[in-house]
């Protein structure tokens, strides 16, 4: 009768939250997200055109040449201003610390109202600045316009599939190999497509600029006229006289609002990301079969000896019982080690929460730097998890230094991070380009390090060190064993480097789309296959340095703290040397600023990477070495 009346009001229970999460789905249907709401444009309402940085592209050797970007007011490049000069747009910290540098402009678009060669104004491009524009011309340098939070884009259609796709910004000027002098855009085609809401109301979901070069000849008596097929060309020997016009034209779509990034987010061969998948999964479906092997047969045979109460068989003992007296023997610099661990908790919890939310459509592309600022502050909140978990592995260890562990914790990883950004910023600065962080955008980063992350790590640290130790299984010996000699393949380089090799092949290809949105200025958005790649990566990398953990301890070599952690983060290695490999297979940077930058990120990347997998390593080989020591009687 009680199980009844209790299996009554369960049913009842989740009949009511289902009926809750239906009617709060009906009452929240037109709900968005902050700062992606839609704006509703009546006809003849200005819509606002904004611009943000030059940004390099391929050249006509499909290589990019440059990583630098230049603001679209940078005083070489002389376009058009508009009244009371520019005014910059609001944007985040992420948006800001990546390199947009976002302003109104002077052109006047009208919401359907059509216009055609509208004047903007008349510039003079002196000799001496020539040389910039030409050169950002022959290294293929995109124009990065914005409306209603819409990138302008390029249409340009697929040759295997023939099927048509926008591709973010448009060239500065064109500079083919047919071309004796690089030509200038001066004129933009302006198409932006609306979606009609009501009979009032109308939406922009889709904008494309053609630009053209045109040696348009204008004077105070005339008017300016966009038919001339002559391209202008910057003159090096003199001051050259440009004339800046644009054209707009609207067209209705039924493209709806909620799908007008579609375009934007083309994939270029889908496969290629069930591909990497399935690369993936197949590395860890064999790890797993070999790790299960070792777990199921050669675990339990040893156990099944170990505690035998034969006489016998307790003196043919080896492998890794009888280093039973030392394998929970603190390690040397095991204050490091704890640094590193509570660095790669906090990192581990930053990228799963991140990849959560951009799983579940938070981060909107229209909401510029939101994944850089999303990362950026759980970083800063996670704080509390570093110090936490390394004041726990530090006192049990059998630290006594709290505020040591609290100074290296708090400053490390995140001061080595921010030594090699100044590094990058400084030669950002003397390149003159508007990448270049601000004075106001460090100080904020600065703000949030010192005011809530440090904070936060001082707090973890203190509730940490006061939580009870991780105590051994076995009794420590006071005199540490001998180590034999070890083969070859257990030593400790080539260990690692096996270990990385398996870890980076379930990563690879993706790391290739990776890098190529990030060099390239295209579009990420494929985060479920992301979110899927992360898990098979952690749980390779655990895989992988639990069956070397074990190979070494049935060598009778039981400094696994360390090993575990370099075997596991030699990945970061391979991930460098792809990264070089990416430089000579698609990039071909001419200055040395370049060179500094990109190889500064990559530095920046290896080296969050290597104290991430490299911490994944170390807890799971301390599961299994506890799981396996555990289950063993030791006289």
């Amino acid at each position: 009768m009680r199980l009844d009346t209790l299996s009554g009001r369960w049913r009842t229970a989740a009949l009511s939250v289902v009926a809750g999460i239906l009617a709060a789905s009906q009452q929240t249907a037109a709900f968005y997200l902050p700062g992606i709401a839609p704006h509703d444009y009546k006809e003849g309402e200005r819509v606002d055109l904004q611009v943000n940085s030059l940004t390099p592209s391929l050249n006509v050797n499909n290589k990019l040449e440059s990583v630098l970007s230049y603001s679209y007011y940078d005083e070489r490049f002389h376009f058009c201003q508009p009244a009371g000069g520019p005014k910059a747009a609001h944007e985040s910290l992420g948006s800001i610390l990546f390199g947009d540098r976002i302003y109104g402009s002077a052109f006047n678009l009208k919401m359907l109202k059509n216009s055609t060669c509208e004047m903007l104004c008349q510039q003079t491009v002196p000799a001496k600045d020539v040389s910039f524009v030409n050169d950002k011309i022959m290294k293929g340098y995109n124009y990065n316009w914005l409306i209603d939070g819409l990138p302008a884009a390029t249409v340009k259609v697929e040759e295997r599939t023939q099927q048509q796709f926008y591709s973010v910004g448009f060239e500065l000027g064109s500079g083919g190999r047919d071309q004796l002098v690089p030509h200038f855009n001066n004129h933009y085609d302006i198409v932006v497509q609306y979606h009609t809401v009501d009979s009032v109301h109308h939406r922009v979901v889709g904008v494309t600029v053609s630009p053209s070069s045109k040696n348009t000849q204008y004077s105070k008596d005339t008017t300016p006229s966009c038919d001339t097929q002559e391209p202008l060309i910057l003159r090096e020997s003199k001051d050259n006289q440009v004339v800046y016009t644009y054209s707009v034209r609207w067209v209705r779509s039924d493209k709806s609002w909620a799908t007008r990034w579609d375009d934007y987010l083309h994939a270029m061969d889908p496969k290629i990301h069930w591909f990497s998948l399935i690369n993936s999964a197949v590395i860890v479906i064999f790890l797993s079969a070999m790790v299960g092997l070792i777990l199921v047969r050669a675990l339990h045979k040893d156990i099944s000896r170990y505690n035998a109460d034969d006489a016998e068989d307790l003196q043919e003992d080896f492998g890794w019982k009888l280093v039973h007296g030392d394998v929970f023997r603190a390690p040397q610099n095991f204050h490091f080690l704890a640094v590193i661990l509570g660095s790669g908790y906090q990192l581990f919890w930053m990228t799963l929460t991140t990849l959560t939310i951009a799983l579940l459509g938070f981060l909107s592309p229209s909401s510029r730097g939101s994944l850089t600022t999303a990362m950026l502050v759980l970083f800063i909140i996670y704080g509390f998890s570093a110090g936490y978990n390394a004041a726990h592995t530090y006192h049990s260890f059998g630290g006594t230094s709290l505020k040591q562990i609290v100074i290296l914790t708090a400053l490390f990883v995140p001061g080595v991070c921010w030594v090699l950004l100044m590094v990058i910023n400084i030669c950002l600065i003397a390149a003159h380009s508007s990448a270049a962080a601000p004075a106001g955008a460090l100080f904020g980063v600065m703000a949030l390090w010192f005011v809530i992350s440090i904070p936060l790590t001082i707090a973890g640290a203190y509730f940490g060190y006061r939580r009870k130790t991780i105590d051994p299984p076995v009794r420590v010996n006071q005199i540490p064993r001998q180590i034999p000699d070890q083969p070859w393949y257990l030593r400790p380089v080539p260990s690692a480097l096996m270990g990385g090799v398996l870890t980076f092949g379930a990563i690879f290809i993706e790391l290739y789309f990776i890098m190529n949105s990030i060099w390239f200025h295209k579009v990420y958005y494929v985060f479920g296959f992301l979110f899927l790649v992360f898990l098979i990566l952690v749980v390779t990398t655990a895989e992988v340095t639990v069956l070397l953990t074990y190979f070494h301890l049935c060598a009778e070599d039981y400094r696994w703290h360390w090993r575990s952690v370099y075997t596991a983060g030699a990945s970061a290695l391979y991930v460098f040397l792809y990264g070089i490999l990416f430089y000579f297979s698609r990039l071909r940077l001419a200055s040395y600023a370049s060179l500094i930058i990109y190889f500064g990120w990559m530095a920046i990347v290896c080296f969050l990477f290597f104290v991430l997998t490299g911490s994944i390593g170390f807890v799971a080989s301390h599961m299994f070495i506890r799981r396996i020591y555990s289950a063993i009687k030791i006289d």
